[in-house]
C-alpha cells in the first residue's frame, strides 16, 4: 500500500491509528522507536516552534521586557543569539529547559512502559477545552494541533533563513 503522502513509499504501517497519520515517516523511523515517543517529539518541537514564531518576530517588531538591559539595545532576531550567549543568558535557559526536559522524560519513561498516558498529554486543561468533549471532538482538537505545529516547525525554519538570508527586520523580504 502506498503512503499518502509519499506516494512512491511503502505506508509505514506503524502510524495507524494516529490522529494525523499521513504515512509521512520517509526513514522508517517508526520501525525501531516507538510511535509515541515519536509523536511525544514531534508535539514538543511543534509547540516550541509556535512559541518561536511569535517570539522571533516580536523582537523584530520591536517588542521588549522593560527595563531592557544597555547591552541588549538594538539587537535583531539574528544578532541576539551572540549577545545572549556572551552576557550568559542562554546559559540560563540552556539550564532551565535541561531541568524541565529531565522532569518531563519522567512522564515519557512512564507512557511507554505503559501507564495509558496519550503522547504530548500533561493533563493541563485549566480552561476546560476538552472537558465534556466526545471523542470525536478530542481527536478533532488534536488534528488541529499536529496540524498547527507542523506548520510552526516550518514556518520557524523559513523565518530564520530568510532573516538570515536579507538580515532585515519582519517580514524578512
Amino acid at each position: 500500500v502506498a503512503s499518502p503522502s509519499l506516494p512512491f513509499l511503502e505506508y509505514p504501517p506503524n502510524l495507524a491509528g494516529y490522529v494525523g497519520d499521513v504515512g509521512f515517516d520517509p526513514f522508517r523511523f517508526s520501525d525501531f522507536l516507538p510511535v509515541d515517543f515519536l509523536r511525544e517529539a514531534e508535539l514538543k518541537h511543534g509547540r516550541m516552534c509556535q512559541l518561536a514564531v511569535v517570539g522571533f518576530a516580536a523582537v523584530d517588531l520591536g517588542f521588549r521586557i522593560y527595563p531592557t538591559p544597555e547591552a541588549y539595545e538594538g539587537l535583531t532576531s539574528v544578532t541576539a543569539h551572540d549577545a545572549l550567549v556572551e552576557y550568559g543568558a542562554m546559559s540560563q535557559l540552556l539550564l532551565w529547559i535541561s531541568l524541565a526536559e529531565i522532569i518531563s522524560s519522567v512522564a515519557v519513561i512512564q507512557m511507554l512502559q505503559g501507564s495509558g498516558r496519550e503522547p504530548g498529554d500533561f493533563g493541563l486543561d485549566p480552561v476546560g477545552f476538552l472537558a465534556g468533549k466526545s471523542k470525536e471532538d478530542v481527536d478533532d482538537m488534536k488534528l488541529k494541533e499536529i496540524t498547527h505545529c507542523r506548520l510552526a516547525m516550518l514556518a520557524f525554519s523559513g523565518m530564520v533563513t530568510q532573516a538570515v538570508l536579507t538580515q532585515g527586520p519582519f517580514p524578512y523580504v
